[in-house]
């Protein structure tokens, strides 16, 4: 299963690797899990703090080379054995869910999210230290590239016209009207696509809702359409990874990341549209 409950985890500590995936370094260096490493967005888990890094070029956080990723698995000791267990304090919006995407996505199976992230953890009565663990290193992880299906640009456009395929939004549904705009320079959505706020997978208690509830809002919104057809994107490929968890915990794996994201699509001089889409999808 993609996911792992605080309390399930609780008498597992000592036997997995943790990776605590929270953006600022300072909340990891204050408080964190026992046995937890450190995993940056920007340096780890993408290409954004590289040299001429283009966000014009893959988006805010294109992926790095799957073969750099499977180096730094090894710097942090995991090898194709380890259980891995990832989390942040977004409910794993930011950016758990995108670790463990590309740990699937390398051929890692041993990996979840833990459900809730560190809120939960603490609820659950989880210590915290700020203990820094050293974990032996190994070798980089073997076969790297990633297995998962991925979409760019030109496939996205083409996909967006195809009406046995559908592009799903994740991003917040003021953001995919074009309503509000802080991150990238233009407003609106992809023509199309419709929106599922990523949020919207998980339950007031901020643990994802269960796959019975998601399968039925998931097939609804698909209409038909097999996930295997779908591709999800967000604003720079970090939250769309949490749809595509909840699609696999609801049993309907197989959905294409863009990893470009709006953040590529709005700098591209292509078509874009502004206002809801007729067909607007909602999670319930």
């Amino acid at each position: 299963m993609p996911l792992i409950s605080p309390e399930a985890l609780r008498s597992r500590l000592s036997s997995v690797r943790l990776l605590d995936v929270r953006q600022e370094s300072a909340e990891f260096e204050a408080g964190h899990l026992p046995g937890a490493l450190h995993a940056d967005l920007n340096r780890h888990l993408s290409a954004a703090s590289d040299p001429g890094f283009d966000p014009a070029q893959g988006g805010r956080h294109p992926l790095p080379e799957p073969a750099r990723f499977a180096a730094q698995l090894g710097a942090w000791g995991i090898g194709p054995d380890t259980e891995v267990v990832v989390y942040d304090a977004s409910g794993g919006g930011n950016a758990a869910a995108r670790l463990w995407w590309m740990l699937r996505a390398l051929g890692h199976a041993r990996v979840a999210v833990l459900d809730g992230g560190l809120p939960a953890a603490l609820e659950a009565g989880l210590p915290l230290t700020r203990q820094v663990a050293f974990p032996a290193r190994l070798s980089p992880y073997p076969g790297p590239r990633w297995t998962w299906p991925i979409a760019d640009i030109a496939q996205v456009e083409d996909r967006r016209q195809d009406p046995s395929r559908k592009v799903l939004d994740v991003r917040a549904p003021e953001r995919y009207r074009g309503e509000t705009e802080t991150l990238d320079p233009v407003a609106g959505h992809i023509p199309g696509a419709l929106n599922a706020y990523w949020g919207d997978n998980l339950g007031p208690d901020g643990r994802f809702k269960t796959p019975e509830a998601l399968r039925r809002s998931f097939l609804d919104l698909l209409d038909g359409t097999p996930a295997d057809r779908l591709t999800v994107h967000c604003g720079s490929g970090v939250t769309a990874c949490h749809t595509l968890l909840a699609l696999e915990h609801a049993g309907l794996p197989g959905a294409a990341l863009y990893v470009g994201s709006w953040s590529e699509w709005c700098r591209s001089g292509r078509e874009l549209v502004l206002g809801p889409a007729q067909d607007e999808g909602t999670l319930r």
